[in-house]
C-alpha cells in the first residue's frame, strides 16, 4: 500500500509512469518515529526523496533527480536555464526568471523543480516560486528557490561542510 501511495504521488508530481520507474520494489522506507508516516525513501543506500509532511509531496534529492533524468525521456517539473548561469546554479544559487530558457507549463508555485542547463545536464533541485509560464514571461524575480546544487560540497554529520578547515 505504501509503495502504491509513493508511486501515485510521483506520477502526480512528475508525470504519468514516473512512480514505477522512480520507486522499484526494492526501495527502503524510513518512517517518522512520532507519526509513523513515511519520511525518507532510499534506493540502494542512496536517498532519493523525502515525503514532505506539510503537503504530502516529494522533495527530491540530487540522486532522485538524476534517477528520473536517466530513466525518462519526457518529464514534468523541469526548468532549463541559460548556459552562462550554469556555474552559479550548480553552487546552489537561486534561478532567476530572466535566466530561464524553458519551463514546464505544468509547474506551479511551490512545486518541486528539476533545474537543467540547455544541454540537459542536471544543475540543481528546488521549489518553484513562479509557474512555468511566468518563469518564461517574467524578466525579474526568483523562478526557483534552489535547495541543492550539484556543485555544492556535501555536508558532514556534524553540520560542517566537507571542504572546510576547522581550527578546533
Amino acid at each position: 500500500m505504501e509503495l502504491f501511495k509513493l508511486r501515485s504521488v510521483a506520477n502526480y508530481q512528475f508525470g504519468r509512469g514516473v512512480g514505477r520507474v522512480m520507486f522499484p520494489n526494492r526501495i527502503e522506507l524510513v518512517h517518522s518515529r512520532k507519526t509513523g508516516r513515511i519520511r525518507l525513501i532510499y534506493l540502494d543506500g542512496k536517498l532519493l526523496a523525502t515525503l514532505r509532511p506539510r503537503d504530502g509531496q516529494l522533495a527530491l534529492t540530487l540522486e532522485g533527480a538524476r534517477s528520473l533524468l536517466a530513466k525518462r525521456k519526457s518529464l514534468a517539473a523541469y526548468v532549463t536555464v541559460k548556459k552562462d548561469v550554469r556555474d552559479f546554479i550548480m553552487k546552489g544559487r537561486n534561478v532567476f526568471a530572466k535566466h530561464v530558457v524553458h519551463a514546464d507549463n505544468r509547474l506551479r508555485p511551490e512545486d518541486e523543480a528539476i533545474v537543467m542547463d540547455e544541454d540537459g545536464n542536471l544543475l540543481a533541485v528546488g521549489r518553484a516560486a513562479l509557474s512555468g509560464e511566468e518563469m518564461k514571461a517574467f524578466k525579474f524575480g526568483v523562478g526557483v528557490h534552489v535547495r541543492r546544487g550539484v556543485g555544492e560540497p556535501r555536508e558532514r554529520i556534524d553540520g560542517s561542510s566537507a571542504g572546510s578547515l576547522r581550527n578546533d
